[in-house]
């Protein structure tokens, strides 16, 4: 993949490093810095490597830096969950394909999406979301209404379990599928296996049951969705490759024979995580606790309760720093106690008060939780040219030719 990478890392020649801003800017609130070559550079890895159409989540990161650049990799539908995330892309990129894939919407939220913004697929788990879907659109297959009904999955090894939320057991998924059948131009069923699933026989289990709803509901389907959740590394977390998840869900999916039927993802994590981190400023040290200016209510909620263990650097432009290295816990700065982040952080053993971490592998659910608790809502965004700070060791996706051929095509 050199060659890939050089021709993704040398796209924006103009865009600064990350030392150098730090140097001259020496910020005092926290910097977000998108690496849209990377972000590019991962989606169009998927979208070559999948074998179905490619859906970004956009929840995962709505900025608008991010969807241009996932747009570059070639990526051309995409996951909606409200009608703001709908208006977002539309505005943004006119052509794309929206999908609404949130099970439970305002009626308002209907009504533009399909009236407004062009949207045609929608997702339900219940016969009220039906019924309210085929009320606020009043439309049915003649118009090209989609239907995609969203099945329950029993409780997975994900690192972010979502059973329980969304989703229909089997057999009222299957009475779903019969009853939205005569209404959809295209209909579909869908699920999600939880995010960040580091098991790709998540996916095949997943697909078997769905192919026993399907024959269940005894009618034809033409898209099978299986969700997100592809994972991707942090420090001490290697997984599969996305080959490996890829070449599962083919399998399972041709041996439901399905003649027709299309099939899609929609990967979230596995196209932007890499894309982003944040860069903090110390501001104390207590032994083997720093205290910085972001935190658990900013971009570092994974870092948190969750426990996400994540790359970080120091970044001292005045100076080298000591070769032998500890591990700190970090704290936010705001006056909650639960804002600490165990971490841990290996840094410098002479870590100080004004030294700038970044900390990498945050383009996923990062700066898109932010709050402005305590105030501490300012930080600045920017785009930079370095490489994601995890690298991964294998890209298992697809042969460079066919990754080439994806950038070249949306170029």
């Amino acid at each position: 993949m050199d060659l890939l990478r050089a021709r993704a890392a040398g796209a924006p020649p103009s865009l600064p490093a990350v030392d150098a801003l730090v140097a001259v800017a020496r910020p005092e609130e926290p910097m977000h810095c998108l690496r849209p070559a990377a972000i590019t550079e991962a989606a169009a890895g998927f979208v070559a490597g999948f074998p179905g159409e490619t859906l970004y989540a956009v929840k995962c990161n709505p900025e608008p830096a991010v969807l241009r650049a996932v747009w570059a990799g070639g990526v051309r539908h995409f996951d909606c969950a409200s009608a703001g995330e709908v208006a977002l892309v539309r505005s943004l990129l006119p052509e794309a394909a929206i999908h609404f894939m949130h099970p439970v919407k305002a009626r308002s939220a209907i009504r533009e999406a399909w009236q407004r913004q062009g949207v045609r697929d929608f997702v339900l788990d219940t016969p009220e979301e039906l019924a309210k879907i085929g009320a606020e659109t009043g439309a049915g297959a003649a118009e090209g209404l989609g239907l995609f009904v969203r099945l329950a999955l029993p409780k997975g090894v994900a690192r972010y379990d979502l059973s329980g939320k969304f989703g229909a057991e089997p057999e009222a998924a299957a009475a779903l599928l019969r009853a939205a059948r005569p209404r959809a131009a295209r209909l579909g069923l869908c699920f999600h296996v939880g995010s960040q699933c580091l098991d790709p026989l998540a996916w095949r289990r997943a697909l078997a049951l769905a192919g026993a709803v399907i024959r269940a509901a005894g009618v034809a389907v033409d898209v099978i969705d299986v969700g997100g959740g592809f994972p991707v590394a942090y420090p001490g977390v290697t997984p599969p490759p996305l080959g490996a998840f890829f070449a599962e869900i083919e399998a399972a999916f041709e041996a439901l024979a399905l003649p027709g039927a299309a099939l899609w993802a929609e990967p979230g994590r596995a196209l932007v995580a890499g894309g982003g981190s944040v860069v903090v400023q110390v501001q104390q040290r207590r032994d083997g606790a720093l205290y910085v200016n972001d935190g658990v209510y900013g971009m570092l909620s994974d870092a948190g309760a969750p426990g996400f263990v994540f790359p970080c650097r120091l970044i001292r432009p005045d100076g080298p720093a000591a070769a032998e290295q500890e591990d700190f816990v970090l704290f936010g700065p705001t006056c909650d106690s639960a804002d600490r982040m165990a971490g841990p952080f290996r840094l410098p053993a002479d870590i100080r008060e004004g030294d700038w971490i970044e900390i990498g592998q945050l383009g996923a659910y990062g700066a898109c939780l932010r709050t402005a608790f305590n105030g501490f809502d300012r930080a600045r965004m920017v785009e930079v040219r370095d490489r994601p700070m995890l690298e991964a060791t294998e890209i298992g996706l697809a042969e460079e030719a066919l990754v080439e051929e994806t950038l070249a095509e949306a170029a």
